[in-house]
């Protein structure tokens, strides 16, 4: 799925994209929380974590003066920038915890399904940027995101691998609210049967 671009008819309006997108969204940020849920009992990890609320990701601040296409870009470069963190937490912690460990069927499916999940939604909303006349340039820094070195406690790299996690959910529920604003009202309630046709 990774490879996959988001279909788009010819002739289709930006909010019938943007809804599809939403629905994309949607679906990521459900299959976030099965990942978070899947990494907690897998780590032994309680539902009462003490995390920071400093994001990881470094966009500008959200507000409603922003031009559509700056809403997007922001968006779509806080997706991007998830991504390149997913794809490091993937290898460190297949380093730091080892394959035997980390080998849990049901944890390893979920994880790649919300990264091939995060890839096409990253797809979509390039095409949804470009329908709006803006450029889908990535902003790669990450905010307060060092990563664990090889010194670093196991327990600290599993926080920093959830962390991640979060972020995922944090910026497809934030993906969610602007596509569904620019779809339109009704826009994006949609049957789960056609939910799946877009999916696919």
């Amino acid at each position: 799925m990774a490879g996959r671009r988001m279909r788009v008819t010819e002739g289709e309006t930006p909010s019938r994209t943007a809804a599809r997108a939403a629905a994309i969204a949607d679906q990521m940020h459900r299959e976030c929380g099965l990942l978070l849920e899947l990494y907690r009992k897998k780590e032994s990890l309680g539902t009462d974590l003490v995390l920071s609320d400093l994001l990881l990701v470094s966009v500008p601040p959200a507000s409603s003066q922003l031009e559509v296409q700056d809403q997007l870009w922001r968006i779509h470069s806080a997706l991007g920038q998830c991504r390149s963190l997913l794809e490091r937490a993937i290898v460190r912690e297949e380093q730091a915890v080892g394959v035997t460990a980390v080998g849990k069927a049901e944890y390893q499916k979920q994880r790649k399904t919300v990264k091939d999940r995060l890839a096409l939604l990253l797809a979509s909303t390039r095409e949804l940027l470009k329908a709006f006349g803006g450029t889908a340039g990535l902003t790669t820094t990450t905010n307060n995101c060092q990563e664990p070195d090889g010194s670093t406690e196991l327990f600290e790299v599993k926080m920093w691998i959830y962390r991640i996690y979060r972020e995922l959910e944090y910026w497809s529920k934030a993906a969610i609210t602007l596509l569904q604003a620019l779809a339109g009202p009704g826009s994006v309630r949609m049957s789960t049967r056609r939910r799946r046709n877009i999916l696919r």
